[in-house]
């Protein structure tokens, strides 16, 4: 026996509950398998809920689609922040800058390697510490860093922070639609499993394969499980090698 169910898609729940819709507006409130309040229910939500899908839609893509260009960004600023680190540390293992150099950067006296820079946090924590060194030691009169200038870094840099905070807000907005959406679901579930109901309800003393028929055309849709629909299909296997024996 096939049993009914219920969407767990978006397009699912928006596919049965226009078809749901489109009876109600095809036939009389004495032909329709469910009641007229329950034709105002879809009638008010189904734009709503449909406006929540495309919204959310529209605010992920722009997302994904932002997040090619902030990943360049972010590289590059990772790389540049790098150089710059190796640069200093190269000019420390030559003598040409003292060791305690790394400390007006925020490195260990000692620490020859570049930290880590994994994350934007860990980023954003060592550009600026980077940055306020640099600028530091040029006031205190010594030779600038080059190749890279801390100007060069600071312009990646700055671009990536901007660009960091930009992915944020278009993060908080897909988690904002998304929230709305899932909302809606919850009662485009209620309202997709009311009409059902009442569909079943209405066609309860017909039967069952006139039953599933007539309700699928209200959208229900019926399952066969696993074991059913191997003997469904060895049936009609049997059927067919019997008609054409």
């Amino acid at each position: 026996m096939p049993y009914r169910r219920l969407p767990n898609t978006d397009v699912a729940r928006i596919k049965a509950l226009k078809t749901a819709y489109s009876k109600g507006k095809e036939l009389p409130p004495f032909k329709l398998a469910f009641s007229q309040s329950t034709f105002a229910k879809i009638e008010l939500f189904i734009n709503s809920f449909e406006k929540a899908m495309i919204n959310y839609k529209a605010t992920y893509n722009m997302q994904i689609e932002k997040s090619k260009d902030y990943n360049v960004i972010m590289k590059k600023a990772k790389l540049y922040l790098s150089h710059f680190i190796q640069v200093v540390n190269m000019a420390i293992a030559r003598g040409e800058l003292p060791d305690k150099t790394r400390t007006i950067y925020g490195m260990d006296i000692d620490e020859g390697k570049v930290p880590s820079l994994n994350t934007e946090k860990d980023m954003i924590e060592w550009g600026k510490k980077i940055i306020e060194g640099e600028a530091k030691r040029i006031m205190s009169g010594q030779q600038p860093i080059t190749n890279p200038t801390i100007a060069v870094v600071k312009v990646r840099f700055e671009n990536f922070v901007e660009s960091y905070n930009h992915q944020k807000i278009l993060q908080q907005n897909t988690q904002r639609m998304l929230t709305e959406l899932d909302a809606l679901r919850n009662k485009a579930d209620d309202i997709i499993l009311n009409i059902w109901n009442e569909v079943e309800a209405t066609f309860k003393d017909l039967p069952d394969d006139l039953k599933r028929e007539r309700s699928s055309e209200y959208g229900l849709v019926y399952v066969y499980r696993k074991n059913e629909l191997k003997g469904l299909q060895l049936l009609k296997r049997s059927l067919f090698e019997y008609t054409n024996s």
